[in-house]
């Protein structure tokens, strides 16, 4: 029911940016925690970041902690990932995902989500 749709992924080089966008639609319910995550090829999903309803609580995976931010702009239902000093293995397909109510205690746990976007790729070249 609630649809999310990626977009601002692309190619660029290591140490460069890149901000990824999620547009968000049709929920049931007002408040949602949202996150993303990324899969790179042969390996598995794993957490990103991930922000609370209201903006005031973000959760980063160690790797990217300092590199990259994430942000909601509730006005117009849109979450954002500003990634900056790209590495070559931050390449992977990443996703939007929520869930109604709070983050609880999985923000970078994928079972803790309950709606996914099909995902935008990133490709960092060394």
């Amino acid at each position: 029911q609630v649809q999310l749709v990626e977009s601002g992924g692309g190619s660029v080089q290591a140490g460069g940016s890149l901000r990824l966008s999620c547009a968000a639609s049709g929920y049931d319910y007002n408040a949602r925690c949202m996150g993303w995550f990324r899969q790179a090829a042969g390996k598995e999903r794993e957490g990103v970041a991930a922000i609370s309803t209201g903006g005031g609580g973000t959760w980063y995976a160690g790797s990217v902690k300092g590199r990259f931010t994430i942000s909601r702009d509730n006005a117009k239902d849109t979450l954002y990932l500003q990634m900056n000093s790209l590495k070559p293995e931050d390449t992977a397909m990443y996703y939007c995902a929520a869930v109604t109510g709070g983050c609880g205690l999985g923000p970078l746990t994928v079972s803790w989500y309950r709606y996914w976007g099909q995902g935008t790729q990133v490709t960092v070249s060394s």
